[in-house]
């Protein structure tokens, strides 16, 4: 049993076919991550964790992407969902280098969220610094309600002239 514990251990998530099992089925796994989240597409061989937060004019969406060059990440926003893209190269081992653990996941990602109606989707803009990309959303400036008043039909409406 600790050998195939050590086994699983060198296999980064997006290969290791228990534990996406375990994930599909529980939604989760053993160290409590939650693996609910839809915005993870099909295709992606891991996801970058991200962290959403609303302030009073924009939303700001952060997600942790280290050991990929910014220029690299790929941003679409379209029909109200805003689109992550972009690839994290698998370590080089060299010759006779033998690793005694694999964590860090690699490969391609590519996740999609829903953005509210009150999202201004021709202002969003993106940085990254230290391995996060910051992804400012400003919210479109708020419309009051119109308010219609209702009127009593006169008889030449109601006759049709």
């Amino acid at each position: 049993m600790n050998q195939i514990s050590r086994q699983r251990d060198q296999w980064p998530r997006a290969q290791d076919p228990m534990g996406q099992l375990f994930d599909r089925l529980f939604g989760g796994n053993l160290m409590g991550e939650t693996g609910n989240d839809e915005s993870s597409v099909v295709t992606s061989q891991w996801a970058p964790r991200v962290d959403i937060k609303e302030e009073h004019d924009r939303f700001v969406l952060y997600a942790d992407i280290p050991g990929v060059d910014p220029k690299d990440i790929e941003i679409q926003m379209d029909k109200g969902l805003l689109t992550l893209k972009g690839e994290r190269s698998s370590v080089t081992r060299e010759e006779g280098e033998q690793f005694s653990r694999i964590e860090r996941s690699h490969g391609i990602f590519h996740r999609r969220f829903a953005l509210p109606d009150s999202a201004d989707p021709d202002r969003i803009s993106a940085s990254g610094e230290h391995g996060v990309l910051e992804i400012v959303i400003p919210k479109r400036p708020e419309t009051t309600p119109r308010r219609i008043q209702v009127g009593a039909r006169t008889t030449t409406q109601q006759n049709g002239g």
